[in-house]
């Protein structure tokens, strides 16, 4: 398809696709002319994810190019390129090392994937902004005193491990590694919120079962 084309089936305008080329943010098309460029459906899937980071995530266009050079890098295995990309995105703070909770925290997250058999996360620790993410939010929950031992915690991550299966499942509908990982970018950006929300909505309606309105 032309620009035209693709600027009416992606509804971008044509000065904002010309701009996410000139960013690296959009492969360049196949040239027919010194003039002119062909784009195929791969340029439309690349647009949507680009205006989900954007739009969406509200991303840098700095780190939304940095997280679809992990999505293209074919030099990674791709449990490495996932997990490049998904590093990438904005992560919750850092653990506070002057804090006392913190080391608190960093053992029960030890302990937590310990007991969840979670080895490549374990053994990735402090490398992964997540894990990262993870231990500040622990130490917190012990500062403030509300519950995060081992049971609730596991409770909760086998929880979050079905969704993870459910959601390599849908991965894996897509036919290339690459469509793979981006569909993996997008969801994280997109599906967060709606299962935040969903979370939301289920203990309101959970609470109107056990007490009325």
């Amino acid at each position: 398809m032309r620009l035209a084309e693709l600027s009416e089936r992606s509804g971008v305008p044509t000065a904002t696709i010309k701009y996410y080329l000139r960013e690296g943010l959009l492969p360049a098309g196949r040239r027919i002319s010194a003039t002119q460029a062909e784009y195929d459906e791969g340029h439309l899937r690349r647009l949507r994810l680009v205006r989900a980071l954007i739009q969406v995530g509200r991303l840098p266009v700095a780190t939304a190019r940095e997280v679809l050079a992990h999505v293209d890098d074919e030099s990674l295995g791709r449990t490495i390129r996932l997990g490049a990309a998904l590093w990438a995105l904005p992560h919750g703070p850092a653990p506070d090392e002057e804090a006392p909770e913190t080391a608190t925290a960093r053992a029960q997250v030890a302990a937590l994937l310990t007991e969840l058999g979670w080895s490549t996360v374990l053994e990735l620790g402090e490398l992964s902004p997540v894990y990262r993410s993870l231990v500040a939010s622990v130490a917190t929950l012990v500062r403030l005193g509300y519950p995060c031992d081992i049971g609730y915690l596991t409770r909760q991550a086998r929880i979050m491990e079905q969704a993870a299966v459910h959601d390599l499942d849908e991965m894996e509908t897509y036919a290339s590694e690459a469509e793979q990982v981006e569909k993996a970018v997008a969801s994280a950006v997109l599906y967060e919120p709606l299962l935040m929300s969903l979370r939301r909505l289920a203990q309101s309606e959970e609470s109107a079962r056990r007490y009325g309105l």
